[in-house]
């Protein structure tokens, strides 16, 4: 990666987030841009899941193999079929049951969502995470966010905001 940036940390309210600090992340997001924050299981490494250019640096903040595919998050269940198509019913009844939540959804890729995100196959991860944070941030992107786990690919998952820093800093 030949591209560093200043990694800026935003102290958020884990359980009430402030809405000035998720629109900021939220802008950056929809700018092309990486954001890293809190999910019910660990931190992600968020990017505009409907933007390519977007989606690949998250492969090149990571070194993440681009054979490995991505799990995009949603805000909302009316979002479903903006990133995959031919849903069945089932995909309906586990979102409603399970969702928000760590369920993982493979389904079949609407043509919107870029190649890159899903490592070229015609399916697509997908989830709506339970977290707060996670959840303003979805919402008030507007925007499908994909986001794999915030750390450099082989380390461990991070589970705390320095675990993030310690991997990405400098490439997001």
């Amino acid at each position: 990666m030949s591209e560093f940036y200043q990694t800026i940390v935003l102290p958020v309210d884990a359980e009430q987030p402030e809405a000035a600090v998720i629109a900021r992340a939220a802008e950056v997001i929809r700018r092309g841009e990486l954001v890293a924050f809190p999910t019910e299981t660990v931190y992600g490494l968020g990017a505009n899941a409907l933007d390519a250019g977007a989606v690949a640096k998250i492969f090149a903040a990571k070194q993440r193999p681009a054979a490995d595919p991505l799990i995009v998050h949603l805000a909302a269940l009316d979002q479903l079929g903006e990133v995959a198509t031919d849903l069945p019913a089932l995909a309906y009844e586990l979102a409603a049951e399970f969702w928000p939540g760590p369920l993982t959804l493979v389904l079949r890729r609407q043509p919107i969502v870029p190649p890159n995100v899903s490592a070229g196959r015609d399916t697509v991860a997908v989830r709506m995470p339970a977290h707060p944070v996670a959840r303003a941030l979805c919402a008030a992107a507007g925007v499908p966010i994909a986001a794999p786990s915030a750390n450099m690919f082989t380390r461990p998952s991070p589970t705390q905001a320095a675990h993030v820093l310690e991997d990405l800093n400098g490439r997001i």
